[in-house]
């Protein structure tokens, strides 16, 4: 994803000296021949996994710029590891930005949503670098300052937590409309009418239909699906602020379900069915 954001900073008239541990792509060797390759003030765009590699990352560069540079983080690091990283940078007179990011292998075409956080001042000077990335049209549609740091990982947390429930809605509607092959015998053409017009059209039903394009039954993909810990975020900052999130946590225990092969807890349910009223049970084999 940082390789195509240098592609779209590059075709939009911005310099871009890229680092990154795969000499093939990179334009230095390391983070110091890349302090060194950067004009004063310094602007360097962390994206990298979050996590133990972007702390990594960022330590390491807390020790090769120097006061007036600034620091933008990518990643889906957690918001909470701003504050540290904030604090980590701010001794040293160093600012930092951390920016929501969001557009896949699409945004190097289509644009990024963008939701960043940090202080007004350090925005306002890089704003050419986010209104190159975002997508064209109204800065609205596709850029927010959400607030001081943290905001903009906050707000790209519970952006991602909303896509996990708005992805297990079409999933769900999919497997409904796959079990009644007695009745509907087109079901890519069904998600492919449902783009223009009505009320569930959005991109998350665009790429469907693409995928289902390319296999009407999905029968090449196994039905597992991992999560990248925003949905666990959102729900975790759900319960400590009592509010309640149904759909959102739903559909996480749902990619939970999909991992398992043969889920005890639906073994209980059979157990407890046939014990109080004698419903019938499948046998192992």
């Amino acid at each position: 994803m940082g390789n195509n954001m240098r592609t779209r900073l590059r075709n939009n008239g911005i310099e871009v000296t890229g680092y990154d541990r795969n000499p093939d792509v990179s334009d230095v060797a390391n983070l110091v021949e890349l302090a060194e390759a950067l004009p004063a003030p310094r602007t360097v765009w962390v994206m990298v996994p979050a996590g133990a590699i972007t702390d990594a990352v960022i330590t390491e560069l807390s020790d090769v710029l120097d006061a007036g540079d600034l620091i933008i983080e990518g990643g889906n690091s957690r918001f909470t590891e701003d504050i540290k990283h904030n604090e980590l940078l701010s001794a040293k007179g160093i600012d930092y930005i951390d920016a929501g990011v969001s557009g896949g292998v699409w945004g190097v075409t289509n644009g990024y949503g963008l939701m960043v956080g940090g202080p007004e001042a350090q925005v306002e000077r890089v704003m050419p670098v986010f209104d190159a990335l975002r997508p064209e049209g109204p800065r609205a549609e596709g850029f927010v300052h959400a607030g001081g740091v943290g905001a903009g990982h906050y707000a790209k947390m519970v952006h991602n937590g909303i896509e996990y429930a708005m992805m297990q809605a079409y999933a769900e509607g999919y497997e409904l409309l796959e079990k009644r092959s007695d009745i509907v015998n087109d079901v890519p053409g069904i998600f492919g009418a449902w783009q223009r017009g009505t009320v569930v059209r959005s991109w998350l039903l665009e790429l469907l239909v693409l995928a289902l394009q390319h296999d009407p039954t999905l029968a090449n993909i196994e039905g597992y699906v991992e999560d990248s810990g925003e949905g666990r975020w959102t729900i975790e900052e759900a319960i400590d602020n009592a509010v309640p999130v149904p759909t959102i946590s739903a559909s996480i225990f749902a990619r939970f379900v999909s991992r398992q092969e043969d889920s005890p807890a639906m073994k209980a349910v059979a157990a407890l069915r046939n014990q109080f009223g004698g419903h019938a049970v499948k046998s192992a084999e």
